[in-house]
């Protein structure tokens, strides 16, 4: 299971990356069996009646990291959304627009997550995932950010074998063009909780320093007065996520939502 500070962690960068916690075995025989294609599963089957017995799929989910994570972060028994198994070709000279997948999602008290495995060393040059940590609280429709190239402060994939990273729904993010001339592989699972997304996690830090810390985290491709929208959007987050509708930082959401009842004499 995750603990409080890895969980604002993901509330402020909108990711969780866990490098090489698929073993090696495994790896190898995920670029068989992404090679052949993964057969798909209907919108809303429920996780334990998704992937078969002994399959691929459901091996990968069960590794005893990747499934503390995922419960950690939409409950048991999450519905799959979809999948799919991403390619990129060797020198194909492409890359995806900047995208949040799907359309404007205005929940500020639930979030679906994705898993994005790699299978295989990914270096610079085959390009990887780019992602812009933090983006995913500010509201976008789709390839609205699709105009834009690059971003101050963005991460661009690069991980051992054997990576898995989980992704809240917002989050920019698209597949950079493949400059080696290796065929690059990605697997993708979206989940949905079916369940509240409240202390989910392993909560015996909470009152650790280093959860509001995080929480604070401010990054560089917004300017300081609008990043405050950033903190006050995660502070509502955190707020659902815990049960704490006293938490806040700065006072950011305590201020606007002030309104006194109380009729003077």
């Amino acid at each position: 299971m995750l603990n409080s500070v890895q969980m604002a962690r993901f509330v402020a960068y909108g990711s969780l990356r866990m490098d090489a916690v698929v073993p090696a075995e495994m790896n190898a025989e995920a670029l068989e069996v992404l090679g052949d294609g993964v057969p798909g599963v209907p919108y809303g089957t429920p996780l334990s009646e998704a992937y078969p017995q002994g399959s691929f799929p459901r091996r990968l989910l069960e590794l005893p990291a990747v499934a503390g994570a995922l419960r950690s972060l939409v409950g048991p028994e999450p519905d799959i959304d979809h999948h799919a198994v991403h390619v990129r070709l060797p020198r194909e000279g492409q890359a995806q627009p900047l995208h949040g997948d799907a359309i404007i999602d205005v929940r500020r008290d639930a979030f679906d997550v994705q898993l994005m495995y790699y299978p295989q060393d990914v270096t610079l040059e085959m390009g990887g995932t780019l992602s812009v940590p933090g983006s995913h609280l500010r509201r976008t429709n789709e390839s609205d950010t699709g105009r834009y190239q690059n971003l101050r402060g963005q991460d661009r994939l690069v991980c051992p074998a054997g990576t898995v990273v989980f992704l809240h729904h917002g989050l920019w993010h698209g597949g950079r063009r493949n400059d080696s001339d290796t065929v690059r592989y990605m697997f993708k699972i979206r989940f949905n909780p079916t369940v509240r997304q409240r202390r989910l996690w392993d909560t015996s830090d909470l009152a650790d320093r280093r959860v509001a810390r995080e929480l604070d985290t401010t990054f560089p491709w917004y300017e300081h007065a609008t990043g405050r929208l950033e903190r006050y959007n995660r502070v509502l987050l955190w707020r659902a996520l815990t049960g704490d509708d006293s938490f806040d930082l700065d006072h950011w959401v305590t201020r606007v939502s002030n309104r006194p009842q109380e009729v003077p004499a």
